[in-house]
């Protein structure tokens, strides 16, 4: 993909990825207390790719998310917009076809996915509605969009207690195990500012999906979001 397209996406977010991509994997591991694998089977469930189904996995970053659609027969491609990320990806599994992108302006032809998927990196794309529209250009009629992504805890005294450690201890274990702990404040700040399971729901249906619906995972503090091109 050409450089000017991911010149797009905000020069210093493209370099937090770039400095967190090494000890990306691990670090969300410890933070997430290994939430982060269960979530990536129920976004594998949801999927429900077909063997030979063409995947777009986007904010893929080192290929975690993209490895279980190629272990179930799947044709997945990992898209990025940190070059740090996909090449540490690319020497963790060269056999992906690990592509560069801008989820604003994606480098695909109209109708070719039968599935789109992005987890944890909507609420990081610089325009989540333009991102929500290229992914369903890409997708023929009739595929399917799955979006993982952080929410609010439904249990409102849990959602007091889920923001303080957000914002206080969150930060403080990233400095024991990130390669680039500050990156995590930004993280956390924007989890805290993303719109509620029925706003998100909203946005995907303004961006042309039909049927939007959402699955709570965790108490709310993941949900995913399911829809049809």
């Amino acid at each position: 993909m050409a450089r000017a397209e991911l010149d797009k996406q905000p020069a210093d977010v493209r370099r937090m990825f770039d400095a967190v991509a090494r000890r990306y994997d691990v670090t969300n591991d410890v933070l997430s207390f290994g939430q982060d694998r269960r979530w990536r089977t129920h976004v594998l469930d949801a999927v429900d790719p077909g063997f030979g189904d063409r995947v777009l996995d986007l904010a893929a970053g080192t290929g975690t998310s993209a490895e279980p659609f190629e272990e179930a027969g799947a044709s997945v491609v990992p898209c990025d917009f940190s070059i740090g990320m996909l090449q540490v990806g690319k020497e963790a599994r060269p056999q992906l076809p690990f592509t560069a992108g801008d989820a604003t302006r994606l480098p695909f032809a109209d109708d070719v996915f039968d599935a789109v998927t992005i987890s944890f990196g909507l609420r990081n794309v610089v325009d989540p509605l333009a991102g929500l529209r290229e992914m369903r250009r890409v997708t023929r009629p009739g595929g399917r969009l799955v979006v993982c992504e952080f929410s609010h805890p439904t249990w409102s005294p849990f959602r007091t207690v889920y923001l303080e450690y957000l914002m206080k201890t969150l930060p403080t274990i990233a400095r024991g195990v990130s390669s680039s702990p500050d990156a995590y404040v930004y993280l956390a700040e924007s989890i805290r500012e993303w719109p509620d399971q029925q706003g998100l729901a909203d946005l995907i249906a303004e961006a042309g999906w039909s049927h939007p619906q959402w699955r709570n995972l965790s108490g709310g503090i993941v949900a995913l979001h399911r829809a049809t091109a």
